[in-house]
């Protein structure tokens, strides 16, 4: 999951022009969108990033705050809450793939029934389709994620 750096790297903003636009518009972001890392989560990802960067000396180069790591939803929110011409990019970007996911969700159910069809047609004839059609079925259908969130639990 990005942090709050990375992102407003990506979208050409400040850090902290990030986060004040997310605290203005915090009822967008709920808890599956974004959350703040806990110190355990930072510390663990400070001693991975200090094996790559090592950091700058001077007067705001370091965080005062923890950051906030926000999931696919979150980062389409922010390009929705930022006033970046870059955010305004990124915006129309995530919204031209949504519709192209849709075509392609789809156009895979078309495939799927017209796969039906044809394997009610030939099946009959020839039972060595059948193990096509299971192959071409188990190809069109999306396989499961996994993998655990960082930082959501419930204690108690």
């Amino acid at each position: 999951m990005p942090l709050d750096n990375d992102l407003a790297e990506l979208y050409g903003v400040g850090v902290k022009v990030l986060n004040q636009a997310v605290k203005r518009n915090i009822s967008r972001f709920p808890a599956d969108f974004m959350f703040q890392l806990n110190t355990e989560e930072f510390a663990g990802l400070s001693s991975l990033r200090s094996q790559i960067v090592t950091l700058k000396n001077g007067r705001g180069t370091h965080r005062k705050y923890l950051p906030y790591a926000f999931t696919e939803q979150g980062i389409a929110m922010l390009s929705s809450v930022l006033n970046s011409e870059r955010a305004v990019q990124v915006n129309i970007a995530i919204m031209r793939a949504f519709v192209q996911m849709r075509e392609l969700a789809l156009s895979n159910r078309e495939l799927a029934r017209k796969l039906d069809e044809l394997e009610k047609k030939h099946a009959e004839h020839d039972r060595q389709f059948v193990v096509v059609f299971d192959a071409i079925r188990q190809l069109l259908t999306p396989a499961e994620k996994q993998g655990r969130k960082i930082g959501f639990g419930q204690n108690g």
